[in-house]
């Protein structure tokens, strides 16, 4: 799916934007907190958190600031209480899209999920509509100039089930329990990666080869990646690389 693996590329730069206004923090921030609040303190004995915490760090979260968020889920701190929610859909030509969200507001987030998917040509879906067309992995994406050769020798041994040339990154697949082994393998033999962490990859594709569904259904993952309450949004579209160059010019 080379055209979705560059637009996360794209996305991935963008991400430096997310932090300068601090929508990136606020989004991590939360995940700890809910993380923390469902399986305690103790990185060891909660993965989840601990994958939060090494994303926060990834993302140059301060550590007091990290300490407070999970101090405020473990109830050690006042703060708002955060609810996970999720919501499965359509974009434009059939695109199968999953949103992941914390809110403080059930009635609103889902107000304004269902308001994004109208606006931005799309529909929400009923609970299970499009979540069987994806699987749960982690994911390491790596820079190119790594040698591809080292990099298969230590993945497998640590766990690696599958590695893709997205074009201008290598793709690290596993199971998600896998995760935190073969990051550990990697930073040890001293092989740089971009990004490690747990997502949602579709087991079909859909190709977009016109560049007004092409527009719209990225406006829609934009649109719905930049509300403050979305933490993640997975969809199955397979845009061409030509396609995408001529719509994110």
């Amino acid at each position: 799916m080379s055209g979705h693996s560059k637009w996360a590329t794209i996305k991935h730069k963008k991400g430096a934007q997310d932090k300068a206004r601090g929508k990136l923090f606020a989004k991590l921030i939360r995940q700890l907190e809910v993380a923390a609040r469902e399986g305690g303190s103790d990185l060891e004995g909660n993965p989840t958190l601990r994958t939060m915490f090494q994303k926060a760090r990834d993302a140059s979260v301060p550590m007091d600031t990290i300490d407070r968020a999970i101090k405020r889920g473990t109830g050690d701190l006042e703060g708002v209480r955060y609810e996970p929610m999720s919501f499965e859909g359509y974009a434009a030509a059939g695109v199968a899209v999953i949103v992941e969200a914390l809110s403080d507001n059930r009635n609103r987030t889902s107000a304004d999920v269902r308001s994004l998917f109208t606006r931005n040509g799309g529909s929400l879906a009923e609970p299970g509509a499009v979540s069987w067309q994806f699987e749960r992995k982690g994911v390491v994406i790596l820079p190119k100039k790594v040698d591809e050769e080292e990099v298969m020798l230590v993945a497998l041994d640590a766990g690696a089930e599958d590695l893709q040339d997205q074009g201008d990154t290598w793709q690290l697949t596993c199971a998600p329990a896998e995760l935190s082994r073969l990051r550990g393998a990697l930073e040890e033999a001293g092989i740089a990666f971009d990004s490690a962490e747990p997502t949602k990859l579709p087991t079909t594709s859909i190709p977009l080869t016109d560049e007004g569904d092409a527009r719209r259904v990225l406006r829609l993952i934009d649109a719905l990646e930049d509300h403050d309450d979305v933490q993640n949004v997975y969809s199955n579209f397979d845009i061409p690389d030509s396609v995408l160059e001529a719509v994110t010019v």
